[in-house]
């Protein structure tokens, strides 16, 4: 999967940033993604959600409001330019051969898609999670600043901790709108995701769109899942069922994402925040990151956490291997990692490793199984050292030869190890 940037210009001649998340191989179809009020599109839900889509062959362009994110503009236009925004994005992208099969929002972002489907004529499905019924209710967000941007015009406020300065003209945009009346003649598929724990839209907003719906309409329950999707696990969930669903609407025919050559690990840049890289080896995909602390936005294991898993996948695997071979009754092999550097020490990297063994195994076993563990074939690498390779990787068709190159050459068989260390085993 490939993030790129596809900034197209608004109604007023701004430059709205935007991204388009390809996957790998011919896209199955193409959906455009509005964020939640305030957010923008580099929110938890939007990237998870819009990598996620693209890793089952989905291209999705991510924008900025204007006024938000990276997008120039003034924030504060209302939810007609919101609306205006999209019907700006969906033509942006017809104009490029990417015209939106699927329209996806997030919060007001997916009141704002039932808003503008009807004249987005490429769409065949939408898709709401978490979405007002109502434009107007986001005016609940501004409690006692309300009243007086009624009284004075205008007024900051803060939401989700940022200041946003609203206005008159905002709140009475909001007030004009009627969504329910436009809901009937949508004219699409409509996929409704809601939390029935949602504390920011009471999931009875769900129900008022769904009714108001005609079919073919589903309603799809993101139980646990909070208001903005932060655990990854719910986003994940979410596109999951967003890609199934609308498989029936859009013909999502299509090629799966393509791999590295030879089981080797591809590593790519998604484009996501300042490290996050997507890893896909054997069929499984998943994302690796940093700490939010460090600039990162924690949405997969850092790159001495994969180090740390590594070791502790190889623990496990060899004491299994040699408890079974022995015939012992070990039940399940635990190995806590962690990696550390310790200053003044060489070397200074340290991984600490706590290993727990189920079953009745007496001590002698346990004690042999705590020595083997100390065998396995990725600590030895670990302490030993190991050889990297570097070559060029060709964009198209690679040479077969050259990616072998380039891969870093090991080979771990924990039989022959295990066999290697007890001679003979019976």
């Amino acid at each position: 999967m490939r993030s790129e940037p596809f900034d197209f210009k608004n109604a007023q001649g701004r430059t709205l940033s935007a991204r388009l998340d390809r996957p790998d191989g011919t896209p199955r179809a193409f959906a455009l993604f509005a964020h939640c009020f305030t957010c923008d599109k580099s929110s938890k839900a939007a990237v998870r959600i819009s990598r996620a889509l693209a890793d089952l062959g989905v291209g999705v362009l991510r924008f900025d409001f204007t006024g938000l994110g990276e997008s120039e503009g003034e924030f504060g236009g209302g939810f007609s330019a919101d609306v205006e925004d999209l019907l700006f994005a969906a033509r942006h992208m017809a104009g490029h051969g990417c015209a939106p099969d699927l329209l996806i929002g997030h919060s007001l972002g997916g009141t704002a898609v039932l808003a503008a489907a009807a004249e987005i004529g490429s769409s065949k499905a939408v898709v709401t999670i978490g979405s007002p019924a109502d434009p107007a209710h986001v005016l609940l967000l501004l409690g006692e600043s309300l009243k007086t941007i009624e009284a004075e015009g205008k007024a900051e406020v803060k939401i989700a901790d940022r200041p946003f300065t609203i206005d008159r003209r905002f709140v009475e945009d909001l007030r004009m709108q009627s969504l329910v009346e436009r809901i009937p003649h949508l004219g699409r598929a409509l996929l409704v995701m809601h939390s029935p724990v949602d504390q920011v839209v009471d999931i009875q907003n769900a129900s008022s769109i769904f009714l108001a719906a005609r079919h073919s309409k589903s309603f799809v329950s993101l139980d646990h899942a909070d208001h903005l999707l932060t655990k990854p696990a719910d986003a994940d969930y979410a596109a999951a069922v967003i890609c199934a669903w609308a498989s029936r609407y859009v013909g999502l025919a299509a090629d799966t994402p393509g791999e590295a050559a030879d089981g080797a690990v591809m590593v790519e840049e998604t484009g996501a925040g300042a490290y996050q890289v997507q890893v896909a080896v054997h069929g499984t995909r998943f994302f690796a990151d940093e700490p939010v602390d460090v600039g990162g936005m924690g949405s997969g294991p850092s790159p001495y956490e994969l180090l740390a898993a590594g070791l502790g996948a190889c623990t496990c695997m060899t004491i299994r291997l040699y408890a079974d071979r022995k015939g012992w009754p070990l039940e399940r092999a635990r190995a806590n990692v962690r990696h550390d550097k310790v200053e003044g020490q060489t070397p200074p990297d340290t991984f600490t490793r706590l290993i727990e063994l189920d079953g009745p195994l007496d001590a002698e076993q346990r004690a042999k199984l705590f020595e083997i563990a100390n065998k396995c074939p990725v600590h030895r690498t670990l302490e030993g050292g190991s050889r990297v390779v570097t070559g060029e990787l060709a964009p198209a068709s690679p040479d077969p030869a050259a990616v072998e190159a380039a891969k870093v050459e090991h080979y771990c068989d924990m039989k022959e190890e295990c066999e290697k260390d007890e001679k003979p085993l019976p």
